[in-house]
């Protein structure tokens, strides 16, 4: 009841139309009151049928609203009403959500019937708090994977991305965080994703006591760029709704390209000038504002966001790879040699970083972390003499320690994706790797 007394209080006390006058492609050209109109104004237009589709301005030209639909343009031809929607895109979460799938506009998808609505609105595209009134990223959080948990060790808050080719392991891996990490609640976007794997991630994945603490926001593929990239505004609204309840919340996003593939559509659409490798200078405004939205809160919660990119021909320095790099406080490297060697989830330790693991760990981790990855470059460094056979055990003391602690090593980062290991769990196991000594250092002491 609050929630419909709050919208109808935001009823306007004059209603603005115009006509759509062309349609180029998905663009939908509309002359009206531009005066009331700016760039991210929701239209209500009616096609032949009298069905409305929601369309949104995306930009001006020769004094016309330029609009894209966020549905199918069928029966829509020039002459059709638009109304001009006098509030701001929002939505109404409330703690119902939680076990519920939806879709970009807020829709249940899962066949459960409608979902209880909050009494506060939540803006899509919401401003971060200001960063002089955040609280500092402090804690550890188990993501429940070794490999994650020892050598890139989070805190609650911190923003890390998953970087990836196609067909490395990253989706494997988002699920078993989704179903390992110690939260409170857990906000997932599945952003543009295979229409045939979303009923598997939530039903194989995420499973029901999985789902039972998480809300899903789903929007495929096939669907229009308008809604996948509201997709990922959704997902950070209802976040941001969890964590202003003092609650730990893990975001998780699948994935941040998709995201920049859509606003890269929309801009394009626009005739915005197109820049390194396609992308519209948009692209790169959007993707801070959208992943800033993580991050700690203004009181106890915090969001944890762990963000997929999908790296285009396993470039890892192409250009939405660098961008959201930059943004975050920290990157898990996936790579498809190590997969394609069997070694699952196929993280590269030495490439990957965690910016806020040295302050949060105790000086014995950070030492034994420290051994671990030194032992594992050595080895990296000669990699290929030593498959060659063109190395000479002991000629190299450090080379023959690496050499010895390498199978034991590789065990330690491999994992079973129904398999979870604690925090504590996975220091202990590293130290018991290394407290073996090989036998060469004991014939040369």
């Amino acid at each position: 009841m609050q929630a419909l007394l709050a919208e109808i209080g935001a009823l306007a006390d004059v209603k603005h139309y115009g006509r759509v006058v062309s349609i180029q492609g998905l663009m939908v050209e509309v002359a009206g009151p531009l005066h009331a109109m700016g760039v991210g104004s929701r239209l209500n237009v009616s096609n032949r049928a009298g069905e409305e589709v929601i369309c949104e301005v995306v930009g001006f030209r020769d004094n016309k609203a330029l609009c894209l639909p966020f549905g199918a343009l069928a029966g829509i031809g020039v002459g059709c009403k638009a109304v001009l929607s006098s509030e701001e895109p929002h939505v109404y979460p409330s703690s119902a959500w939680l076990g519920r799938v939806v879709n970009a506009m807020g829709e249940p998808m899962d066949g459960k019937g409608p979902i209880a609505q909050g009494a506060q609105p939540y803006l899509l595209r919401n401003m971060p708090p200001p960063a002089h009134t955040r609280q500092r990223v402090r804690g550890k959080i188990d993501l429940g994977v070794r490999a994650l948990n020892t050598f890139t060790t989070c805190c609650r808050g911190q923003r890390m991305g998953i970087f990836a080719g196609s067909g490395v392991g990253k989706s494997v891996l988002l699920s078993m965080l989704a179903r390992n990490t110690a939260c409170d609640v857990s906000v997932i976007g599945l952003i543009g994703e295979r229409g045939r794997e979303v009923q598997e991630f939530i039903e194989d994945d995420l499973g029901p006591e999985g789902l039972a603490r998480s809300v899903v926001v789903v929007a495929t593929s096939d669907e229009p760029a308008l809604m996948r990239r509201q997709a990922a505004y959704l997902t950070l609204s209802l976040a941001e709704y969890f964590r202003d309840r003092d609650q730990n919340v893990l975001c998780m996003m699948d994935s941040v390209t998709r995201f920049a593939v859509a606003q890269r559509e929309i801009g394009l659409s626009t005739g915005e000038p197109p820049t390194s490798k396609g992308y519209t200078p948009t692209v790169f405004a959007e993707l801070p504002k959208l992943l800033e939205r993580a991050g700690p809160g203004t009181g106890s919660g915090n969001i944890t966001g762990l963000f997929t990119v999908l790296v285009d021909g396993d470039d890892h320095n192409e250009p939405v790879a660098d961008a959201v790099r930059s943004i975050l406080d920290g990157h898990i490297v996936m790579e498809r040699s190590i997969a394609e060697r069997g070694r699952y989830p196929a993280i590269n330790v030495l490439k990957s970083v965690s910016r806020t693991m040295p302050d949060c760990n105790e000086a014995e981790e950070n030492e034994l972390i420290r051994r671990a990855r030194a032992l594992m470059a050595t080895y990296d460094d000669m990699e290929e003499l030593i498959r060659l056979g063109a190395y000479r055990p002991g000629s190299d003391p450090q080379v023959d320690e690496a050499i010895f602690y390498q199978p034991a090593l590789e065990a330690f980062l491999a994992q079973n994706k129904h398999d979870a290991s604690s925090l504590a769990e996975g220091y202990s196991a590293l130290a018991a790797v290394l407290a073996n000594r090989p036998r060469i250092s004991e014939e040369t002491e």
